[in-house]
């Protein structure tokens, strides 16, 4: 069995804090979590949106990182196939999860701007946590198979 250290090298550290950099700003700029002179948000962000969006983008490049391969030939190994898709399904619903719940045309078109706040609106606590639950589940299974089934770099 592979010792995690030894997974985590300077090449996928980079690539998590790239990851995570990354998500913080294409989750969090469209929704207004990070204020910007872009995009404008209806309703005010809510206190949880800030550590979910911490959540979900720390998770989010931990997870890219799993698929960096290291050496020639090396390259993790997932033992559930839908791993990327949960990851990324729970990426998506964390961009519900902390948007504004009136600015956002699929939920506008859906319900209307008083669906999107009386039945929307109190949803989306759930929805964040799905996502980093979901994020979770994905990077474990990840992890468990880096950790099972490592492949060595052509030489060893």
């Amino acid at each position: 069995m592979t010792n995690v250290t030894e997974l985590w090298t300077a090449r996928r550290l980079v690539t998590a804090l790239a990851g995570t950099v990354g998500t913080a700003l294409v989750i969090g700029v469209p929704t207004v979590v990070i204020p910007n002179p872009v995009f404008g948000r209806e309703i005010p962000v809510t206190w949880w949106s800030y550590p979910v969006l911490a959540a979900v983008s720390m998770l989010s490049g931990l997870l890219l990182a799993t698929y960096v391969r290291e050496g020639a030939a090396a390259e993790g190994v997932t033992p559930d196939d839908r791993a990327p898709r949960r990851g990324l399904g729970a990426g998506v619903l964390s961009f519900f999860a902390v948007g504004c719940p009136v600015c956002n045309k699929v939920v506008l078109l859906a319900l209307g701007a008083s669906g999107a706040m009386s039945w929307f609106a109190p949803l989306q606590p759930l929805l964040a946590v799905v996502s980093v639950a979901g994020l979770v589940w994905a990077l474990r299974t990840r992890l468990a198979g880096l950790r099972a089934c490592p492949v060595p770099a052509v030489g060893d």
